[in-house]
């Protein structure tokens, strides 16, 4: 059995920014450097990591509930009811102002003096309405009664709202505010509320509150622990003796409904002290962590690696140099040991590489050297073909 030679394994090649060993070897104190080049390497790839877990956690960030006061008030100017003598040439008008704030521990940001730290830390208050419809008096105002502000048509983010008009007839406004829930929520049907404890909640945190009901009172089914057994309460919700778990998202579908708006009524008052009505009114909403930016700013902070990736430039430029050294430094080391030697395998190396460059590598020197060579039988037909193709001494002239 003929034996074939293995497939030879390429070389790995050697990161840039490593000292080759036969280098390392000339400069003991190249020993600091690579310890240096190994320790960078386990902190790249311990920040890579942090990348990773960082990323992940910002495709599902964690929230926080926080209570977000919202004022309702109103202004207004030129009203002749409080001074019926006095003659104005604007017209009597009153102005409609809906605001809003995250309370830090019950108190409001602007009385305790700390809201300038906060309100980059937190969305804008129209972030966390879906739609805001305010409902004036139809008798007074007959043509625009209603204003709807609507979140998907107003991509920039406000701090509150407000509406102006013209009058000086006291009513009564409501407002309709629909939440804008991240990520959704919805609200329980009476029969699953009675089950789960809940009254709002997000769809998986639903189905995961169904998971513990379940493991709890060991419904799970022993024979296939796919299935689980409906006590009253569920065979209530779900209308059967026993249930898929993979079928719990679709089954709940029709008990889940989009939360209640919060209505609120608001007097607009046009006499007496300016702003008028102020009414408070406290929701709960959920924010992300101010955390959250500060990752995603570090993310997105470029500046930080160019300093570094100019300093690896650096360093790449620095080791090609110190190879270059090291090549001229072997060539004339090879000459001073023996310089015939040395002079004879550069001419033969380069003599071996001119006739690659040139495309004839079958061509061998040594043999060209010796008489021997011309003294073979196909000589002198060599040597007639070519007198007969060079040209005859004139005829170039002539032509």
């Amino acid at each position: 059995m003929e034996l074939t030679p293995a497939a030879r394994r390429k070389k790995p090649k050697l990161p840039e920014k490593q000292i080759p060993d036969k280098i390392a070897a000339l400069v003991p104190e190249s020993a600091i450097y690579t310890q240096l080049v190994e320790l960078e390497a386990r902190v790249d790839a311990a920040l890579a990591r942090k990348k990773t877990d960082i990323q992940e956690s910002l495709k599902n960030p964690h929230r926080v509930q926080k209570t977000l006061r919202i004022y309702v008030f109103n202004t207004f100017a030129n009203q002749t009811r409080m001074n019926p003598e006095k003659t104005n040439a604007e017209p009597p008008s009153w102005t409609l102002k809906i605001i809003g704030r995250i309370l830090e521990d019950g108190v409001d940001p602007v009385l305790a003096g700390t809201s300038d730290k906060l309100s980059s830390s937190y969305p804008k208050f129209s972030s966390f309405f879906k739609k805001m419809t305010i409902y004036l008096d139809q008798g007074l105002y007959p043509d625009n009664h209603v204003i709807l502000w609507e979140n998907a048509r107003s991509p920039t983010l406000h701090e509150g709202f407000e509406v102006q008009r013209k009058g000086d007839k006291e009513f009564n406004a409501i407002i309709r505010l629909e939440m804008n829930y991240v990520p959704e929520k919805f609200k329980l049907s009476t029969a699953l509320s009675e089950v789960l404890g809940l009254e709002v909640d997000t769809r998986p945190r639903i189905v995961a509150a169904i998971w513990h009901y379940v493991k709890s009172r060991k419904l799970q089914n022993p024979n296939d622990p796919s299935f689980f057994v409906c006590d009253p309460p569920l065979r209530k919700v779900f209308g059967e003796e026993k249930i898929k778990f993979a079928m719990v998202p679709q089954k709940i579908s029709h008990h889940l409904s989009p939360p209640q708006p919060i209505h609120l009524e608001h007097k607009v008052k046009l006499s007496g002290n300016s702003p008028a009505g102020t009414t408070c009114y406290d929701v709960l909403v959920d924010v992300p962590l101010p955390l959250e930016k500060e990752m995603s700013a570090f993310l997105a902070n470029t500046e930080r690696h160019k300093e570094i990736d100019a300093y690896d430039e650096t360093i790449c430029a620095s080791i090609k140099k110190i190879q270059e050294h090291n090549r001229r430094r072997a060539f004339f080391l090879g000459f001073s040991h023996s310089p015939a030697e040395f002079i004879n395998a550069l001419i033969t190396s380069q003599s071996r590489d001119l006739k690659l460059v040139a495309g004839d590598a079958s061509r061998n020197a040594e043999k060209e050297r010796r008489a021997d060579f011309y003294n073979q039988p196909w000589v002198d037909d060599a040597v007639i073909r070519y007198l007969n193709r060079k040209p005859a001494p004139g005829m170039e002239a002539h032509e």
